[in-house]
């Protein structure tokens, strides 16, 4: 499975509320899906969680599943400082392991507000630094 698209998410959940992995599979099993649809999940708790495997592809941007991998934000447009460290490292690590891959918002592929900030000003103006 050749990943060319790292796909940056939020939980849509209200601002600094706890949300876990769990949660999240919970509530896509109601809706009937085969499970949580992310494979990393960054909650407001500073934990980094492991959601489907990579392995399985993901279920979280319509046409864009295939080959890609998916990081979900706890919150809705709002992140504590550690969530952005833990995004910074996730994003250096997952560059090393797929360096072909392009980094890009839910909101670039659908149209939908996810994550909640514009990740390609992100990336050009706090990542790279």
């Amino acid at each position: 499975n050749m990943i060319d698209k790292i796909i940056i998410h939020c939980s849509d959940t209200p601002n600094g509320r706890h949300t876990t992995g769990a949660d999240i599979h919970r509530w896509h099993r109601e809706r009937k899906w085969s499970g949580i649809g992310y494979h990393h999940i960054i909650r407001t708790d500073n934990k980094l969680e492991a959601g489907r495997p990579e392995y399985w592809q993901g279920a979280h941007a319509a046409g864009h599943n295939r080959g890609s991998v998916a990081i979900c934000l706890i919150g809705r447009d709002e992140y504590n400082e550690n969530q952005w460290n833990i995004l910074d490292g996730l994003l250096r690590k997952k560059l090393i392991e797929y360096p072909s891959a392009k980094i890009i918002g839910h909101n670039e592929v659908s149209n939908k507000k996810c994550p909640g900030f514009d990740v390609q000003w992100w990336l050009k103006n706090v990542f790279n630094k």
